[in-house]
Formats: C-alpha cells, sequence, structure tokens
C-alpha cells in the first residue's frame, strides 16, 4: 500500500507576518490591512488573521513588496519625557522622534520606559529576540540608579529587597538595593531588578512616602548604557548581542542567577 506522507507549514496571521519581516507594528499592520492597503499574493486582504506562509506567500502595500529585512539591535538613551510607544493618542512625542531621518528600518522597543524614566532602551525588528529577552523566565537583571528626595538607612533597602506589599495585595521586590551616594537632602539609590512589573520601582517607593526624582537605566543583563549621550542611539556590536544572549541562555538553564 502506498503510504503518503504530507507536510504541514507552519501558517501564521497576516499582520504577525507583517510585523516579523520588520515592516511595522502589528497594530499598525491591522490597520493597513483593514484599510484594504495590503495585498496577499495579488490580492486584497482585509483580514488580519489571514493565513500566511512567510517566506513563500509575497506581501505587498500600497504596491510595494516586502522582504525580509536584516536583523537590527540598538540601544537608545532614553531622555526623559518621551513615550515608549509607536504613536500615542495623547500627541505625546515618542522615543521614535530620536530615529527620524536615520535611514534605519522599522524597530520595536524592547519593554519599556516610562515618560519620566530615562535610560538605557533596546529596539529591535527581530520580535522573537525581543521576546526572548522581555519573557518573565529570563530574569535578566535590570539596573537602575534612582535619586530620591530623602535620605534612607538600611532598614529601607532591606525593605525593597524582602518585598513590599501594595494595596492590590501584590507583593513588589527588588533583588537588590543599597545607597550608591548621599547629600545633604537626598541621595541615589542603586536598584536591580528580576521582573519586568509595570512602574515597579515607583510604586514600591511611593508606598514607602518617598519621592523619586530621577530614574535612570543603567543596564540590562551585562549591557551597559556607558557613555552614551542622553537622546543618541547606537548599534549593538556582535560581541554585546551575544553576551544578552548568553544571559538569557543561562538563566533559562539555572534559574534565577543571585
Amino acid at each position: 500500500m502506498l503510504v503518503v506522507q504530507r507536510t504541514t507549514e507552519r501558517k501564521i496571521g497576516l499582520a504577525r507576518a507583517m510585523s516579523k519581516l520588520g515592516f511595522c507594528s502589528r497594530s499598525r499592520a491591522v490597520d493597513l490591512i483593514c484599510s484594504g492597503r495590503v495585498h496577499l499574493n495579488g490580492v486584497v486582504k482585509r483580514d488580519p488573521e489571514t493565513p500566511v506562509r512567510l517566506g513563500r506567500d509575497k506581501i505587498s502595500v500600497e504596491g510595494d513588496e516586502l522582504n525580509v529585512e536584516s536583523k537590527i539591535y540598538l540601544m537608545m538613551n532614553k531622555p526623559r519625557g518621551l513615550v515608549t510607544t509607536v504613536s500615542d493618542e495623547k500627541g505625546r512625542e515618542t522615543v521614535y522622534s530620536v530615529l527620524q531621518g536615520q535611514g534605519l528600518p522599522w524597530v520595536a522597543p524592547v519593554g519599556r520606559l516610562d515618560k519620566a524614566s530615562e535610560g538605557l532602551l533596546l529596539m529591535t525588528n527581530d520580535s522573537e529576540w525581543s521576546a526572548r529577552v522581555t519573557a518573565p523566565e529570563s530574569h535578566l537583571d535590570k539596573n537602575y540608579h534612582v535619586q530620591i528626595g530623602s535620605i534612607v538607612g538600611d532598614n529601607v533597602l532591606r525593605r525593597l529587597s524582602n518585598g513590599i506589599r501594595m494595596e492590590s495585595g501584590e507583593v513588589l521586590r527588588a533583588k537588590s538595593a543599597r545607597m550608591i551616594r548621599s547629600g545633604e537632602k537626598n541621595c541615589w539609590l542603586e536598584i536591580v531588578l528580576d521582573e519586568g512589573k509595570n512602574r515597579q520601582i515607583r510604586r514600591m517607593l511611593d508606598t514607602l512616602n518617598i519621592d523619586v526624582l530621577r530614574l535612570v537605566r543603567v543596564a540590562i543583563g551585562p549591557l551597559e548604557l556607558g557613555n552614551l549621550p542622553k537622546g543618541a542611539h547606537r548599534l549593538l556590536n556582535a560581541s554585546e548581542k551575544q553576551q544578552i544572549d548568553s544571559a538569557i541562555r543561562k538563566t533559562n538553564l539555572t534559574g534565577r542567577v543571585r
């Protein structure tokens, strides 16, 4: 008896395919598709979930065929006051204003920094890499320097490390916290997180009635912000990319590295 083996091709939705190709964000792709500006194999498609075989099907937007963009990985020293999003419904300036006119393919932020925060922000058009960096199980350390409007003692630093219960019942904790310098009325703390809870440092300090004056992310895993000027960006070199990948693999294999 002749047995015919059928191979199955992995398909993904059209909007996701446009994002994976590095053309735009998935939400922007949905808008383009629903407005009838996207063709799949020469046919207009208005359903963002239309199945696509990457590498075989041809996607075009307003007549221009999409090709696989080279993967790029960059770091930015995000200035305070910029929103970490593609577009903002309130019309606020976003991190993309820093990249205008640079001739880069579309890239997306890897995680977020809130409007009032500054420092190291990664951006890439490699959505799978971005997901690995931000995945909870990766436990990549994020190192922050935080200026607060008071002088605190060891008891506050211990509370940050031991965990602080929010009104909701959620417990937030830092991997470590220490004072790095102090003035007469305020001081700077180094706070390391290995989780990605929304506005985590600000929420913990607010619960302790401590004002945050500045919050700067200075490192993600082994990658340090260094002397990159505020508002500037640069591509990661191969060694830096490899260091982050190695750190992710290490935590996936051994759990949280403490």
